[in-house]
């Protein structure tokens, strides 16, 4: 195996130079005006994710995704095919479902009108009663583009729009050793914030403030950012990699357990077998790439197959634009996605998506974010945050510290005291994202 390359697309997102300058200014993150202009000219353009594919397997069974005032239903067709319509009723407007779950036909609950799971409309009463024609058989539910990446059902509004590879590149090409498909979502969390959606696209563009609001990270996750690649791609998508090995200049207690500890006899290695620390850091590392190439077939880590050296070890950080993060880990996948209130700028819903990849005799799995957990899937789970009150279970996680910022964040977008951001070269990507969710909005996405 050899270590991920450089993709040719692949902008320097170190490097303030590719910066127009655009300024983010506060209104971005309250005003009315500017979230109806994302409406009109990102929301209704992109590609969404509607659920993940494991949900739906049998033809009838649908996912249905809300979001601000829309709702898309997905529905696994009897050829095994996917396809996805509006959740309205063609009669009157009426929502037809609320809820994922699994159905031959679709019965709207004002009129009873029932439309196929293909979108046709089958049966209405009093049929006759129609002065220009029965409409069953002809008439159907209003489609919309559907399509499948990493183990995700992704729909579109806009049926102009470029094709999901083309919105996504490169990262189905960066990301293809990783059978995503076959990961579990063990925890599973919708939670209300006070904040615009905007804030964590932010906060997981940069790794600047890892060291002052997640402490716990440097010793498993090298957060110096010497050794840190920033990348950052035409369409908006990038991704911080960080080598999972202790940081060289956060050193715990001697009389701390290492994670870095805990790794190594897993693999068959003897933490004590190194002279000293930075060794065992960094010749660590490198014997657990080499000790994951020599095992993972006979203890089980099938999901290593197809991985090259760094994904077998490192972190790989990944913000899908706009308003998707996954964070790749050799055993996990992390999901956190932001959308925004169908009314209030200030407010947005902050999914937490814990998949694990199966491993041969492990019932359970640490899924970083959310504890430890069984491998199976886990039901959604609505919470409001509340400064914390409301999740207080995860508290200490790295997603609740990033969430207890949210608040501060937002209000001190309303203060005279702020009138753009001063960003260290760490965080050219965050200006990076602002210019191109301007390209979309003044109809230029890219």
């Amino acid at each position: 195996m050899a270590f991920s390359k450089v993709h040719p697309l692949t902008l320097n997102g170190g490097d303030p130079g590719i910066l127009r300058g655009d300024a983010i200014t506060g209104e971005r993150f309250y005003s009315g005006q500017f979230a109806q202009a994302e409406w009109d000219g990102l929301w209704t353009k992109i590609w969404h994710i509607a659920g993940r594919i494991a949900e739906i397997p049998e033809p009838g069974d649908y996912l249905v995704h809300s979001f601000m005032r829309e709702s898309v239903l997905c529905v696994r067709q009897d050829d095994g095919s996917i396809r996805a319509f509006h959740n309205v009723c063609g009669h009157r407007g009426q929502r037809l479902v609320w809820n994922s779950a699994s159905t031959e036909t679709f019965t709207c609950p004002y009129h009873g009108w029932v439309w196929g799971k293909d979108g046709v409309l089958k049966s209405i009463p009093d049929p006759d009663t129609f002065s220009r024609g029965n409409p069953c058989g002809t008439l159907k539910l209003k489609e919309l583009r559907c399509d499948l990446w990493g183990g995700f059902v992704w729909y579109t509004m806009d049926e102009h729009a470029q094709s999901l590879t083309q919105f996504l590149e490169p990262m189905p090409e960066l990301f293809r050793g990783y059978p995503m498909e076959s990961a579990v979502r063990v925890a599973w969390y919708r939670v209300e914030l006070q904040t615009n959606w905007k804030f964590a696209t932010d906060n997981f563009s940069e790794s600047y403030h890892t060291r002052t609001a997640h402490p716990q990270v440097p010793p498993w996750i090298d957060q110096d950012h010497w050794n840190a690649r920033l990348e950052v791609y035409p369409k908006g998508h990038g991704r911080t990699v960080h080598p999972m090995r202790p940081s060289l200049r956060d050193r715990p207690p001697a009389n701390v357990t290492h994670p870095f500890d805990v790794l190594l006899r897993d693999w068959g290695l003897d933490p004590q077998s190194y002279p000293d620390y930075e060794t065992k850091a960094l010749q660590g590392w490198r014997d657990v790439k080499a000790a994951k190439r020599r095992l993972w077939r006979e203890k089980g880590y099938v999901h290593y197959a197809n991985m090259d050296d760094e994904q077998l070890t490192d972190s790989l950080h990944t913000v899908f634009f706009p308003n998707v993060t996954i964070s790749f880990l050799p055993d996990n996948l992390i999901l956190f996605r932001t959308e925004p209130h169908a009314t209030d700028p200030e407010k947005c819903y902050f999914d937490l998506w814990c998949m694990a990849f199966p491993v041969h005799g492990q019932a359970e799995v640490e899924s970083i974010m959310a504890g430890r957990r069984p491998l199976r899937e886990a039901a959604c789970e609505h919470r409001v945050f509340d400064q914390g009150r409301g999740l207080s279970e995860l508290t200490g996680q790295i997603v609740f510290q990033d969430m207890m910022l949210a608040e501060g964040q937002q209000l001190g977008m309303h203060s005279r005291g702020y009138q753009d951001a001063t960003l260290s070269d760490q965080e050219v990507r965050v200006r990076f994202f602002h210019e191109v969710l301007n390209d979309w909005l003044a109809g230029r996405p890219r």
